[in-house]
């Protein structure tokens, strides 16, 4: 899938595409089954909680401070649910389709039931990982945040909404530092076996010295996938039209329209998890073929059969 020696990151956004289109048959039957139950809760959610709340018919027009904290609540509700449906999703992505693309850089098939095989036995511990990681990246924000939301409390508005600016992009920054810096621990798990700590701290010291290198490939990757979903939405919104007829928000929440936008949603997905997940560990053996040397194990491996 791509050369065993240090990689360029045109090398691996194709390492990552052709994976999926050599071992197709593998990925995406995994990526569908992931992405249509992962992706069908927010159709379901919008459509059975939130169309017929009644905060959200009085948002539309006046809203009080009570409405306003109704909506909230039902908002961060149904959030909940489609966070843990997406967690759940990323969990079993990110397992199974490491160990897909780790195959393929030796050139080795491997069918989604081997590849569910070999990932069992970590589900915990990703479980763990992809729990943590979040944590950690909402608390710097909120620990930024923070003070600013507390000065607003006291009554000091104008200074507080300015420290809670402040310390909201303090808090982004820092957010995006510890994304990167643990950016490469799912790989560690999955194919050193490491456990979560472990595997954070691996990933630190694989992106110690190259931290906005890996930010760039992520950033890259990032638009990729957007660029993706992007191109399913042209004709995701033609049919919605023709179907609903219009595109406001009075149609967006009808049953059509949900059904509609969540299959755009299930196809964008099914290409973009393996494609991330392939970035993700190409970049993690990119980083170990720099640091150790990586590519003559492997090269032995391929010669080894």
């Amino acid at each position: 899938m791509v050369p065993l020696r240090p990689l360029g990151l045109g090398e691996i956004l194709q390492g990552s595409f052709r994976t999926l289109s050599r071992y197709w048959r593998t990925v995406l039957p995994v990526s569908f089954g992931i992405a249509l139950v992962t992706q069908a809760v927010t159709p379901v959610v919008t459509g059975l909680w939130l169309k017929d709340s009644p905060a959200l018919d009085d948002a539309r027009d006046d809203i009080s401070a009570r409405e306003a904290l109704d909506l909230l609540k039902d908002g961060l509700a149904a959030l909940g649910l489609t966070t843990a449906a997406g967690l759940v999703g990323s969990i079993l992505a990110s397992s199974i389709l490491t160990v897909v693309v780790s195959r393929a850089v030796l050139g080795r098939p491997v069918s989604a039931a081997e590849a569910w095989r070999d990932a069992r036995p970590q589900l915990a511990r990703m479980a763990g990982l992809l729990c943590l990681i979040p944590l950690l990246l909402f608390g710097a924000l909120a620990v930024g945040t923070a003070p600013g939301l507390l000065l607003f409390a006291t009554g000091t508005e104008s200074a507080g909404i300015a420290l809670a600016l402040v310390g909201s992009l303090a808090g982004l920054v820092a957010m995006t530092w510890l994304w990167i810096r643990y950016s490469l621990a799912a790989p560690a798990l999955m194919l050193e076996k490491q456990g979560v700590i472990e595997s954070m701290r691996r990933s630190a010291k694989l992106v110690r010295g190259v931290w906005w290198r890996i930010l760039g490939a992520q950033m890259v990757t990032v638009l990729v996938i957007s660029a993706i979903a992007m191109v399913v939405q042209i004709p995701v919104s033609v049919i919605e039209l023709i179907v609903t007829g219009d595109l406001d928000s009075d149609t967006s929440t009808t049953w059509p329209a949900l059904i509609i936008n969540g299959v755009g949603a299930v196809i964008s997905s099914t290409v973009a998890l393996p494609f991330m997940a392939g970035v993700t560990a190409l970049l993690y053996t990119d980083q170990r073929i720099r640091r150790e040397s990586l590519d003559v194990e492997l090269i032995r491996a391929t010669n080894s059969g």
